[in-house]
């Protein structure tokens, strides 16, 4: 039997989907064609892909993101590899992740029979091999969806945003991306931002400007040459108690109370933590700043 079919002219054209451009995913597949499928797929939708043969190796990355504070945000895992079956493989990435990102299972089997199991596991959602654009994109933007309106219910009527114009901040930070970073958080909220490297510059900075100048600074407390506490230190040892008296907050990974602690022992006004939580900042601010 024969069934006669026309050759479309117009080449199908797969268009990005907003909701997911630049989400980072990770695709484990013992098969590598099926992980090069995938993430040739996953990027034509916007996506930012990574990829790994082994359940093991899903397991280290997830957590090495979630320590560079750069997460995936979607699993997609084989159900039946080598060294780590998918169920366990989601099971452990679960323990590193918590709720925090679907997973679902990639299989050419029947997974009815697993189904139960695998939920409880933490999967989110199943895809059958052969994977198909269409299958692959309806599957992909579901929890966004769902997460989208989840928070339209949750989320209160926006305050409006802070305006600290006329303020000036001096920011003490040796790494390049949190200076960036930091920078556009707070000139977006007109604050005038100086920037130094280390706890040298922002004492010498300190000496060196006129009462008043700064309003506040946020002072990395790991930083080459002096650290944050002793760059405090010795700026609240000022003769000049206006400079002296200079709000300080402490910017640190480390959050935990004895963290704190030592921040107020040093003199500092108060802490934060990195990553940079936004709204923690400008609760902060507000406080400091008026």
């Amino acid at each position: 039997m024969e069934l006669p079919c026309k050759i479309s002219k117009v080449s199908a054209k797969i268009e990005p989907i907003p909701e997911l451009k630049g989400v980072r995913v990770l695709v484990a597949d013992d098969d590598t064609d099926t992980c090069l499928s995938v993430c040739s797929m996953l990027r034509e939708i916007g996506m930012r892909p990574d990829w790994t043969n082994y359940g093991k190796e899903a397991v280290i990355r997830a957590k090495d993101a979630l320590d560079n504070a750069d997460e995936f945000r979607v699993y997609i895992i084989d159900w039946q590899m080598p060294d780590l079956n998918g169920i366990e493989t989601v099971r452990r990435i679960r323990k590193v992740i918590g709720d925090s990102a679907p997973i679902i299972i990639l299989t050419a089997y029947d997974w009815s029979d697993i189904e139960a199991e695998a939920r409880e596991a933490g999967v989110t959602a199943f895809c059958s091999k052969p994977l198909f654009m269409s299958e692959l994109r309806n599957v992909m933007i579901q929890p966004f969806l769902a997460s989208v309106e989840k928070q339209k219910e949750e989320t209160p009527e926006p305050e409006s945003k802070p305006d600290f114009s006329g303020k000036r901040v001096l920011l003490a930070e040796d790494n390049e991306l949190n200076q960036m970073l930091a920078e556009n958080i707070l000139t977006n909220v007109g604050l005038a931002v100086d920037i130094v490297n280390d706890g040298t510059e922002a004492v010498e900075k300190m000496k060196s400007s006129s009462a008043g100048y700064y309003d506040i600074i946020l002072m990395d407390v790991q930083m080459p040459k002096m650290d944050g506490y002793e760059a405090t230190k010795q700026i609240r040892a000022l003769e000049d108690k206006e400079k002296a008296g200079i709000p300080i907050v402490a910017v640190t990974a480390n959050a935990f109370e004895e963290d704190c602690q030592i921040a107020l022992d040093a003199g500092m006004n108060g802490h934060l933590a990195k990553p940079y939580d936004i709204p923690e900042i400008m609760k902060t601010l507000k406080e400091l700043l008026g």
